[in-house]
């Protein structure tokens, strides 16, 4: 029975409408899965399915699975069907109402729009031509001399990422950095104010004195590091967004553990401008040139190429033999042509770094047939937003010309979270894209788990192998190979090509060759430098690399002799520490740093540069202030005390004690030889040194 129209409101139906249509496309996605996907809260989607069952619309029974946040399965009844009819029938009859009307008060005459009953579904093209940002050669000449007058905003890294793919039509429909509006609207319900599908913020952070300093409707000139114009902006919006909900809504907890939720708090800038953007050039990459494509250069490829379905692979890691594999089956499944389209820009901290991957890319090139696959590169800064991600991605890939992706299993999960649980669900990423495929135009393949069967020498997809129990299957896990790489043990041929592993290998020697910095920290008096200089000379004593000491003394004399000691300061000498041990640990040497470095924040932004390159070993002095004021020979503590030195660690100015250092060593009633030689087998049990 149809739901009685005294009873519930247009928008009330609307999202029964969107229920019915979403439980039908996805009937074993979880509650919050639907939710986010029909633009609800959790509660308002209770009251719903309970109203939808109520009326006979939907059964709702038990699941039992392997993901616990599905426990529940629905499935639309007879009368359910007839009734998303009806109501498919009646919402977009209202739009289209609502479309005639608008385009009668701005132009006095109708749309011209044939009625749904004899209207065909059009589907965009995904060859045809899409918009970019950019103005024409001559106009971006003579917009340089303007921009050059402008007050000047130099983007990070990460806002490179987003202006390109803003510029370039990567992120159509995209005109510019979010509004205020588009920006609440994306978080709460994964849609711009116009209604169009889109799950990430793309916002331009800065600091509350940049943004204080502008004035609505005026243009700023964006600059890449180097200071070179790459656009304009005209800034519509500026406001202070609570990052807390962005954290959640987007990114599913508000939890430092997440790569994106640390960047939000500890590193972006306080404020958010909005407006829409001018692209004069753009951003110049010296690497890979020919490699990187923009969304329109791959649409005309597969035109000139005659392409007319292409899948898309999204990789942040070298390709091995399975993936080799999971691609060719996927194309085969799909009847497309392949793309992989691997992401150059920021991925995850500790990931191997793009210019090996793209080697390592190169090398296997040629096991693809040449004729029905292709590779390009993205200058994507990924969020590791998982189920979110993972429609992103599906709309970047359909803006390059994709009419099929592969969504794996935990599809840009950022790993564990403080509680040591994944994030996300196995299958949310695949739940929500498929809970929105139609819409976004795009199909998604699910990625599958391939394994070696050693019998049939060949690699097989592990829900697909009816005789486990008299084979025998083999797999290793990306922990393994790394282990493997570190140790330098076999990796067998059967798992990667030998090409891959040699550039593996010529990047990520044995661990007793790379470089690393060990990072004391504590309170000043702990023992931190004494410590460190037995280390040093304990290390220079075995040999085989060079040993290099930035006592936290040494640095302020000679690295930051014009810093105070603010937390902004005191966070920047860290950071030059951080950098110089970085340099240090690339270049396969030892770096020994022995700063106070109170701040967890800061001591982690220096473990993700210096991960990039080789291990960071963070050693916890673990003394006592009292003990330390005990042995506080130059009487600062004594001078803190009465008030004549502002800002003294654990006096006057916090210490974030570390919470999971790689190792605490005491040193009350022990001796510093015993505190170096902790570190030491330390260090020998992490492979970094050569057990004698």
């Amino acid at each position: 029975m149809a739901m009685s129209p005294a009873k519930i409101t247009t928008e009330q139906e609307d999202q029964m409408f969107r229920l019915l249509r979403q439980l039908d496309l996805a009937p074993d996605a979880s509650q919050r899965v639907t939710a986010e996907a029909i633009g609800v809260s959790l509660g308002r989607l209770n009251a719903l399915l309970k109203q939808a069952t109520e009326a006979g619309l939907v059964n709702i029974e038990d699941r039992n699975g392997p993901d616990k946040r599905a426990r529940h399965t629905y499935a639309i009844t007879a009368r359910g069907a007839g009734e998303k009819n009806r109501l498919t029938t009646q919402f977009l009859a209202r739009k289209l109402a609502e479309y005639d009307a608008l385009h009668a008060e701005l132009t006095g005459s109708a749309s011209g729009l044939t009625s749904l009953s004899n209207r065909t579904k059009l589907m965009e093209h995904n060859l045809s031509p899409i918009p970019e940002l950019y103005v024409s050669y001559d106009s971006a000449q003579k917009l340089k001399v303007e921009a050059g007058e402008l007050v000047s905003h130099d983007l990070t890294p990460r806002q490179i990422c987003d202006l390109e793919l803003l510029m370039n039509g990567g992120f159509n429909p995209l005109k510019g950095f979010l509004t205020e509006a588009d920006y609440d609207s994306v978080v709460d319900d994964m849609r711009l104010t116009t209604g169009e599908l889109w799950p990430m913020p793309i916002t331009l952070d800065v600091s509350e004195e940049f943004a204080a300093s502008l004035e609505a409707g005026q243009d700023i000139a964006l600059r890449d590091q180097e200071g070179v114009i790459l656009a304009t902006m005209t800034v519509t919006d500026n406001w202070v967004p609570n990052k807390a909900k962005e954290a959640e809504k987007v990114f599913g907890a508000d939890d430092d553990a997440h790569p994106a939720v640390n960047y939000l708090h500890n590193q972006a800038g306080k404020v958010y401008l909005g407006g829409p953007v001018t692209g004069i050039q753009q951003p110049v990459h010296y690497d890979f040139r020919a490699r990187r494509d923009t969304p329109n250069e791959m649409r005309a490829y597969f035109r000139k190429m005659g392409w007319r379905k292409v899948v898309a692979f999204q990789t942040r890691n070298p390709l091995h033999r399975a993936h080799q594999e999971l691609t060719f089956r996927a194309a085969r499944e799909a009847q497309a042509n392949l793309l992989i389209h691997p992401v150059v820009g920021l991925t995850k901290p500790g990931d191997v770094d793009h210019f090996t991957r793209v080697r390592c890319y190169e090398a296997v090139l040629d096991k693809y047939p040449a004729s029905t696959t292709a590779m390009s590169l993205l200058n994507l800064a990924m969020r590791m937003a998982g189920p979110r991600e993972a429609v992103w991605h599906g709309l970047i890939r359909k803006n390059h010309g994709c009419t099929h992706f592969i969504v794996g299993r935990d599809h840009a999960g950022p790993g564990s979270n403080s509680a040591g649980e994944d994030f996300y669900g196995a299958y949310d990423a695949q739940d929500l894209f498929r809970a929105h495929q139609e819409e976004m135009g795009i199909e998604m393949v699910d990625f599958k788990h391939m394994v070696w069967v050693d019998e049939r020498a060949q690699y097989e997809a592990i829900d697909e192998i009816e005789d486990k129990d008299k084979v025998t299957i083999l797999n290793i896990s990306g922990t393994e190979l790394r282990r493997r790489l570190a140790e330098g043990l076999e990796i067998p041929e059967w798992f990667s090509f030998p090409e891959v592993v040699k550039e593996l290998r010529r990047t990520k020697p044995p661990r007793s060759k790379q470089g690393f910095t060990v990072f004391f920290t504590g309170f000043s008096g702990s023992g931190k430098s004494t410590i460190a200089n037995a280390l040093m000379v304990k290390l220079m004593e075995m040999g085989g690399r060079p040993v290099t000491l930035l006592d936290g003394d040494i640095v302020r004399k000679n690295l930051s002799s014009e810093l105070g000691f603010s937390k902004e300061h005191r966070d920047l000498n860290i950071r030059r520490i951080g950098y110089v041990a970085s340099e240090i640990t690339k270049n396969g040497g030892i770096a020994i740093c022995a700063p106070i470095a109170p701040y967890a924040t800061t001591r982690r932004a220096v473990r993700e540069d210096i991960e990039a390159f080789g291990a960071f070993i963070e050693v916890h002095v673990a003394t006592s202030i009292e003990e330390c004021e005990k042995r506080d020979r130059k009487g600062l503590y004594k001078l803190a005390r009465e008030g004549k030195i502002k800002e003294f660690t654990g006096i006057s100015d916090p210490y974030d004690v570390p919470v999971n250092p790689e190792l605490s060593v005491e040193t009350e009633n022990v001796d510093v030889d015993n505190c170096a030689h902790q570190v030491i087998l330390k260090l020998e049990s992490m492979g970094l040194i050569a057990a004698e």
